[in-house]
């Protein structure tokens, strides 16, 4: 059996949470799970009720839990969580007061703000009161065109205590892309920056902003966040208020709105890259529990942590990344490109900032080798004591990276899951080994497995990873979908009575978990199933390759793997470095593997979250129209897949 690369010691897995619950479950249930994560894990699944209950207490959640934990259980979907529940999300997250920072926001340009707990408060409270004077109650919907700055989280916890949906979208969204999101559930007030910095531009929205206003109906208050400080954003957006004329000061206490458990908190939107995205509702009770099980139990947060994820606030990790508060930590926000300053900015923040538990990307990872970066050279990185990353599956080679030139004492924890549940499948665990290459094990209180195509649970092969059992965070549905039936063809349409999540997996002898892509993007040579991360993980191997996307062409009734790589700056493809790909895929991977077709681009597209976006890249191969452009950051790269001569032999 292959040797972990990190496994924490006796003194680190005494002091987590997740011991301190395991414990606690033990004297209270006699679950016979202290220092077992799998027999924990176990005991989760197939006893809920007591479970969740647990959570619930073990967290202390603000709130009355009521008697009764789980109704029609048997229902997937259609179990009903803590039917008897009343609490309110923004209460949970603005329970810790005092002098200590709750938000540092830290921009590109070099701006830095503090912002203390009851500094927090009093804004929230006084946002609260603005929206509440505009009408603004339970059920009413607020959006965010937001960077990732304090206002946004402000904005939400405001909207949230009244019981009102948040929902938002990034600042580099285009016009349409923005209205086929905020379009469906037309908000009632929208806020909005005047701009942004990112990779080293200044980025005005305000004309953006104008458009949007006006093409969305039922909008009756625009207000303009100051990121860049424009003099007079009215000159463009005549309706609009600026936040700090919007604000009502002084508001005092905020009445928070207690209200039932799946009370609708969250409109996430998919990807969008196949048509207009899905609007999923999220519950503020299933996205609280959640979040305070998969911070607490699985990412050991707590009180004096300091956290970071680099995220936008059109990615669901930013709402993962914010109820962060309710744990207690100071949460770290970033909003500019993660490669400014040389690729330093987030490293030096780590240091200067104290960061504990540092979230991103296994793009930012790969970039950082590609680039040569040293981080264990060139900081210090004493307070780092979790390392997570999730948007696409991290490599082995990624892990070795990690372990030889970060940090050799850090709990590494690939997470996964999505937009869907607002939260992970499967991810960390503190008290569990890091195996190269693997997600350390699937997560509390979800049945989740790796079916093959008979709908049978399978071991260390390849499959579909699906959820067997109901979860607090399902969805409560689509927006606009008053039967289900569009939810149900999502997610339960294969398997009735099981969740498919779409994703290509497999459960390897430690009981962690591989993910091998998504399933609509697997290739299918010959009729063999091949993950596209199986493909990148070897590419990655290969110096002169900074990007690569691969897709399987449909060719005389078959498919054949078509390899498109961005290449280092001076480097071409010639029949030599083609050959040497092949051979790295073919020697570490198997024949079926190797791509009948290589060839250079000069960018790949990708989602504004940053995701590859493997079906667009299909769509244009076969010449098929892309549908949504607007969901892609950078949409001109497509031209370089359309009508490529070499596709036609």
């Amino acid at each position: 059996m292959t040797e972990p690369l990190w496994t924490p010691d006796a003194a680190r897995i005494a002091r987590t949470r997740l011991t301190a619950f395991a414990s606690s479950v033990e004297a209270t249930a006699g679950a016979g799970v202290t220092g077992d994560y799998h027999a924990l894990h176990r005991w989760s699944v197939t006893s809920p009720e007591a479970f969740w209950r647990a959570v619930w207490d073990f967290a202390g959640v603000i709130g009355d839990a009521g008697d009764t934990v789980l109704v029609d259980g048997d229902r997937f979907p259609g179990a009903r969580w803590f039917p008897d529940a009343q609490l309110n999300f923004a209460e949970n997250l603005l329970r810790h007061r005092g002098p200590q920072a709750a938000i540092v926001s830290l921009l590109e340009n070099g701006e830095r703000h503090v912002l203390s707990r009851d500094e927090l408060y009093a804004e929230v409270a006084a946002v609260a009161a603005a929206l509440r004077a505009v009408g603004v109650g339970p059920g009413d919907r607020v959006a965010g065109f937001l960077p990732n700055v304090p206002e946004a989280v402000i904005a939400m916890l405001a909207a949230a205590s009244l019981g009102a949906l948040w929902t938002s979208c990034s600042p580099d969204f285009g016009v349409n892309g923005v209205l086929d999101r905020f379009g469906q559930v037309r908000p009632k007030v929208l806020f909005a920056a005047d701009g942004y910095y990112y990779n080293g531009k200044t980025i005005d929205c305000l004309p953006r902003v104008a458009e949007i206003a006006a093409a969305i109906d039922g909008i009756e208050q625009l207000v303009v966040v100051p990121v860049l400080g424009v003099d007079n954003p009215a000159a463009v957006v005549p309706a609009a208020k600026r936040w700090t004329s919007f604000r009502e000061p002084a508001a005092g206490a905020i009445a928070f709105e207690r209200l039932p458990f799946d009370h609708p908190l969250f409109a996430l939107y998919s990807s969008g890259t196949t048509g207009v995205p899905k609007c999923i509702v999220h519950g503020a009770g299933g996205t609280l529990l959640q979040h305070l099980k998969e911070h607490q139990l699985h990412t050991d947060l707590g009180e004096g942590d300091v956290f970071f994820y680099f995220t936008t606030c059109g990615w669901m990790m930013w709402n993962w990344l914010v109820s962060g508060l309710a744990s207690g930590a100071t949460l770290v926000l970033y909003d500019g490109s993660p490669f400014a300053a040389d690729g330093r900015m987030l490293l030096d923040a780590i240091d200067r900032e104290g960061i504990t538990v540092f979230g991103t990307s296994a793009k930012y990872i790969a970039a950082l080798e590609k680039a040569g970066h040293r981080p264990r050279e060139s900081h210090d990185l004493g307070s780092l004591r979790t390392m997570l990353s999730t948007g696409s599956p991290l490599s082995p080679e990624q892990y070795d990276y990690v372990y030889r030139d970060f940090k050799a004492d850090l709990c590494l924890s690939s997470i996964s899951g999505g937009t869907d549940i607002v939260s992970c499948f499967v991810g960390g665990c503190p008290v569990l080994p890091v195996y190269r290459g693997e997600i350390q094990a699937a997560g509390l209180g979800m049945a989740v497995a790796v079916w093959n195509e008979a709908g049978e649970a399978v071991t260390e092969e390849k499959g579909e990873l699906v959820c067997t059992r109901p979860f607090p965070c399902c969805p409560l549905g689509l927006w606009n979908d008053p039967d289900g039936d569009r939810f149900r063809a999502a997610y339960f349409d294969r398997w009735p009575g099981v969740w498919a999540h779409g994703d290509y997996a497999e459960v390897t002898a430690h009981g962690g978990f591989i993910i091998h892509g998504r399933s609509d993007a697997v290739l299918n040579p010959g009729g063999v199933r091949i993950g596209t991360a199986e493909i990148y993980r070897q590419v990655e191997r290969v110096e002169e390759v900074l990007e690569s996307v691969v897709i399987g062409q449909r060719r005389d009734d078959d498919v054949r793997v078509v390899l498109f790589v961005v290449l280092r700056p001076g480097v071409e493809l010639d029949e030599a470095l083609a050959a040497r790909i092949r051979t790295v895929i073919r020697d570490n991977a198997t024949p079926r593997h190797v791509p009948a077709k290589i060839l250079a681009v000069p960018d790949i597209p990708r989602t504004i979250s940053g995701k590859l976006a493997e079906l667009a890249v299909r769509s244009a191969v076969h010449g098929e129209p892309v549908k949504n452009t607007d969901a892609l950051a950078n949409p001109g790269s497509l031209a370089a897949f359309r009508d490529r001569p070499e596709l036609a032999d």
